[in-house]
């Protein structure tokens, strides 16, 4: 296996989280493991990665019950349908999908939309599957316009997905560091959770959400108008961290020209 899995057991369900190697941007899918089924939050970057993904769950030897999409950047969804199952999101992060039309693989595999579209609208609310509570929260504004954080209240878990990294540099490209540091601190005031699953990088405690902000009040200082610059100011403060294509990627948005 190229990725590394993570389990997380809290008896009655074990969440199963996949980071892809760092040629894919370290981007996570979570497996939710109830005792009757396996539902999986976010689709992988590249191909092969989601196909590795989608065997690792399969041999779980439970149903793969859905897909669910956090929000509409294309490494958290260009695997969709490889899944084989119905893909729900938010319908404002299914339109923002739509709106972007096909997309590529890195190998130059043509992605249609069409393929990977959410069917299924995700309600804000909780859902008790198995005898498991999921709730489901809407934020807006933050990493990206619109974003789906998946909490277990029951056992602890937080999936923030792309709201938190894990020593992983942050795309900084929706340019909303203000609403960023309100979605995380709503997220961090509540204790009840103590695993937080991020969208890039491995799980983690509750000592991720002070690195967090941490690293955006540092983008938020070193941020001007000259890429280059910020990406080698931001590097030389977080040397470890890993990711730093997606300085890259940011940076394309936030002083290049932004692609589709």
């Amino acid at each position: 296996m190229h990725g590394i899995v993570t389990i997380i057991d809290k008896g009655p369900v074990r969440v199963h989280s996949y980071m892809a190697p760092d040629d894919s941007l370290n981007v996570t899918t979570q497996l939710i493991e109830t005792p009757g089924r396996v539902i999986a939050v976010d689709a992988q970057f590249a191909l092969a990665y989601a196909d590795e993904v989608v065997a690792y769950a399969r041999s779980l030897g439970k149903p793969l019950d859905r897909l669910v999409i956090s929000h509409a950047h294309p490494d958290h969804f260009h695997g969709a349908a490889r899944f084989g199952v119905p893909v729900h999101a938010l319908a404002s992060v299914r339109d923002q999908i739509a709106a972007q039309g096909d997309g590529q693989d890195p190998t130059g595999t043509v992605i249609p939309v069409a393929d990977l579209l959410p069917t299924r609208v995700v309600t804000p609310g909780t859902e008790v599957v198995d005898g498991v509570t999921l709730e489901f929260v809407a934020v807006a504004g933050g990493e990206a316009p619109d974003e789906l954080v998946i909490k277990l209240p029951e056992y602890g878990v937080l999936i923030a997905q792309d709201l938190v990294y894990h020593r992983t540099h942050l795309f900084m490209g929706n340019n909303d560091i203000t609403g960023w540091q309100r979605a995380l601190d709503r997220l961090a005031a509540d204790p009840a959770y103590d695993t937080v699953l991020p969208g890039h990088g491995l799980p983690a405690g509750r000592e991720v959400f002070a690195d967090v902000a941490r690293y955006l009040a540092d983008a938020r200082e070193l941020l001007g108008d000259d890429g280059e610059a910020y990406k080698k100011a931001i590097l030389a403060r977080y040397p470890d961290w890993r990711g730093p294509f997606l300085v890259d990627i940011g940076n394309q948005y936030l002083f290049g020209t932004r692609a589709g």
